[in-house]
């Protein structure tokens, strides 16, 4: 009786519509920071150790630029990254601060606080929606983006980052310090829009060592995402 069924099983699916179902991502962590600001140096050191040993995290140090004019002029400071905290504060409400954490583009937490910013991360582990698959390959002087099918539509973001800095700090709050900061942001601007059909995107490398790309829900969550190197 067991063999007929799992027989029948067998005879059934065969028969089935294939679906094509999105594979494990990363939790996209973003560290909104600056160099300029002295709360932020223990968020850091978290994020330094979460782009060293977690595979299942994927980091990044946003720096912005609201507190370049307090002493110390952030070299690593983008408007982009104080437009994108801006558009999460207004969302979150809670406007724009450092050290902040942004877990999966979903929640925002004082970026020194690890054991929330942890508790923060398991949960949008267990209830993480991926839309579709991305992958990345090199080309030349250009980005291969491919996105998967899925349900489901977002804005395709491309973010180019460093690995590691380390910088001695002259002036303001931190000022005689010296910073190593991973995964610093360099570059970020969307490329597209994912509607729910395979979509290939062919650009050029943007500023900075390393590339990832991420998939935004129209209320702002993550949706997909995907490093070209794997490190």
């Amino acid at each position: 009786m067991a063999l007929c069924i799992w027989v029948f099983v067998g005879f059934v699916l065969g028969f089935m519509p294939a679906i094509a179902f999105a594979g494990e991502r990363p939790v996209v962590v973003e560290l909104f920071t600056s160099q300029g600001c002295s709360s932020c140096p223990p968020a850091n050191a978290f994020l330094n150790e979460i782009s060293r040993g977690r595979s299942d995290v994927l980091p990044l140090a946003f720096h912005v630029t609201y507190w370049d004019r307090l002493g110390w002029k952030d070299p690593f400071s983008l408007e982009a990254a104080t437009v994108r905290q801006d558009h999460y504060g207004h969302r979150f409400g809670d406007g724009s601060y450092t050290p902040e954490m942004v877990v999966d583009g979903m929640v925002g937490l004082v970026g020194s606080h690890r054991d929330e910013v942890n508790a923060a991360i398991e949960r949008a582990k267990r209830g993480q929606h991926t839309a579709a698959d991305v992958s990345m390959d090199k080309a030349g002087e250009n980005v291969s983006i491919r996105i998967g099918s899925g349900v489901g539509r977002g804005r395709v973001v491309i973010i180019g980052f460093d690995h590691e800095h380390t910088t001695k700090i002259g002036r303001g709050e931190n000022g005689g310090r010296t910073l190593a900061e991973s995964n610093v942001v360099r570059s970020i601007r969307a490329v597209g829009e994912w509607s729910g059909k395979p979509l290939e995107i062919s650009e050029r490398f943007p500023e900075g060592q390393d590339v990832v790309v991420v998939i935004e829900s129209a209320d702002g969550g993550i949706i997909g995402a995907a490093r070209l190197s794997g490190r």
